[in-house]
């Protein structure tokens, strides 16, 4: 039986942002072409990262080519990183070891049965890593380009003078909340009250109650 190892990515580490997707379409994958995967890789962190920058996806590479695998699984190309370089660098390192990158979105494999690097692939790989490039180089270029417009035209950057109050300024402004609170009335209630979310309720009665 063939073996292979999956690498998952996303960029944060935030509730909205999470592998699991990515794994389990994978897995079905290898099942379906009676793969056996042996390890899998889950790593939070941009792809625009260097190489040296991203452990996971260093000791990824490194389990790949000591254990054999006969692949490295992917949900598609970005997952490996959005530099040309970093992806060809990575590429350049696997298929010395024999080991092949299958990308599931494009349904490649980067080497053909016989070893040998899949040329239809090879001209894919280098075109999509460069347009993804290309692409998050214009995203910097129009986020750049709105901050200068938005400065040159008077804006100021950041939170408005005054907008952050004082714990002070805070408490005189929710006094009657922070008395009924000490008083032991309900959240809901003192919403109903003062005519005020719950949820400010609740962030006054953290910061100025103690439980």
């Amino acid at each position: 039986m063939k073996t292979a190892v999956i690498y998952a990515r996303v960029s944060s580490a935030n509730d909205r942002q999470d592998t699991t997707r990515q794994i389990e379409d994978l897995k079905r994958f290898a099942n379906s072409q009676n793969i056996e995967v042996i390890s899998i890789f889950e790593e939070h962190i941009s792809g625009a990262k260097k190489n040296e920058e991203r452990q996971v996806l260093t000791d990824c590479l490194q389990f790949c080519i000591k254990k054999n695998v006969d692949y490295l699984l992917l949900s598609e190309l970005s997952r490996l990183g959005r530099s040309t370089l970093q992806v060809l660098k990575s590429l350049d390192m696997l298929h010395e070891s024999k080991v092949s990158v299958y990308i599931q979105n494009l349904g490649l494999y980067t080497l053909q049965p016989n070893g040998e690097v899949n040329p239809i692939a090879s001209i894919m790989v280098t075109v999509l890593a460069e347009m993804a490039n290309i692409e998050r180089s214009n995203i910097t270029y129009r986020l750049n380009s709105g901050r200068a417009n938005y400065i040159a035209k008077g804006g100021k950057l950041g939170r408005k003078q005054g907008s952050i109050k004082t714990d002070n300024k805070k408490k005189e402004e929710y006094k009657d909340t922070i008395a009924l609170l000490k008083k032991g009335y309900s959240i809901r209630n003192i919403a109903k009250l003062q005519g005020i979310g719950i949820s400010t309720v609740q962030r006054i009665k953290n910061q100025f109650i103690k439980s």
